[in-house]
């Protein structure tokens, strides 16, 4: 009775942590999946070494440090993670294609509620969420491994240098170069803060320019969505390369490659700390509409900059907790027979 009531405090203390880590690993993995596997690995191994756990260091501590194990174990086994921009020049429309590359090529996409715990203080929640929006996130995978893992935990949690020095098995002086070093990197990549316009919560202007925004795509109104993308706005499909740059490649993409996305329904969601939604296409086959992608909204000066669709519905909605299948609406299939 009394190892089984242990055993099961020590589930609940762990599990306490779950939401935390799986933010920083993801942060240090870019990738939704392997986060979630990491901290998986974490808490078994937590659990298997807890008796020679002395409590040196608080349980919060010795997680992450095994958590940070993980992830650099990770991390020399895979390349980094980029966004389509990240690697290629924008293709004017005329030569558009759809390539597609490997999964491990691509920063993912995760829900918030997955990675962003429940925390009091506002400035620290919107460090928070800042620090998992997709500019960010890219940026992040520019720094080496060690780099990455000591500016998330002093930048990001606010640890202090002496905490991370220990965590890392390393000194003072060295945990406060390396941050230098990925703060120089970090200043070169302009776009790291780009989308940080985005309130929190949203403010009157944002949220009437996402209504604004789903009546135009619903309504697949290329005119009023026009009005609505930043002149320098971006879209992006991954598992494709191909990214496109202006209103007019935009909307002469859906209205033409895209064109199957007419009559498309979307959900809202809150993904990397950004607007979004998950947009699902008509089904000709079943009746009502089927998954097809995560949509994650970068906006700035009441334009939307970033588009950025996450295709993958296998993968995808079942992560964001979202149904595989939309009915369609009574006046709809009225309208139809």
């Amino acid at each position: 009775m009394g190892e089984g009531t242990a055993t099961a405090d020590l589930d609940t203390a762990l599990e306490k942590h779950r939401t935390e880590l799986t933010g920083y690993c993801y942060r240090m993995l870019g990738s939704s999946f392997e986060a979630e596997d990491a901290v998986q690995d974490t808490l078994v191994r937590a659990w298997r070494a807890y008796d020679k756990f002395e409590g040196r260091s608080s349980l919060r501590s010795w997680l992450y440090r095994i958590a940070t194990n993980v992830c650099l174990d990770m991390l020399t086994a895979s390349g980094k993670r980029a966004r389509p921009m990240d690697l290629t020049e924008a293709t004017p429309l005329a030569r558009a294609a759809l390539s597609p590359r490997p999964d491990h090529t691509w920063l993912e996409p995760v829900p918030d509620a997955r990675v962003l715990p429940t925390v009091q203080d506002p400035a620290e929640a919107a460090v928070a969420r800042e620090s998992i929006r997709l500019a960010f996130m890219a940026a992040l995978q520019q720094l080496p491994p060690k780099q990455r893992a000591v500016l998330i935990l002093r930048e990001v949690l606010a640890w202090r240098a002496s905490e991370v020095a220990e965590l890392l098995d390393t000194t003072v002086a060295s945990v406060n170069s390396a941050l230098q070093r990925a703060r120089a990197t970090l200043a070169e990549r302009a776009d790291a803060g780009d989308d940080a316009a985005v309130s929190d919560p949203l403010d009157e202007e944002q949220q009437r320019l996402l209504e604004r925004y789903v009546k135009a795509f619903e309504g697949y109104d290329m005119t009023a969505l026009t009005a609505l993308l930043h002149e320098d706005a971006v879209m992006t499909m991954p598992p494709f390369d191909l990214w496109l740059r202006g209103p007019a490649d935009i909307t002469g993409f859906m209205s033409t490659i895209g064109a199957s996305c007419a009559g498309s329904r979307l959900v809202p969601v809150q993904v990397n700390g950004l607007p979004g939604f998950a947009h699902y296409k008509p089904d000709p086959e079943k009746g009502g509409f089927s998954p097809w992608a995560v949509q994650a909204l970068e906006i700035s000066a009441g334009r939307i900059t970033g588009f950025h669709c996450f295709l993958d519905t296998a993968r995808w909605f079942p992560l964001f907790d979202l149904p595989l299948h939309l009915e369609a609406e009574a006046d709809e299939s009225e309208e139809r027979g």
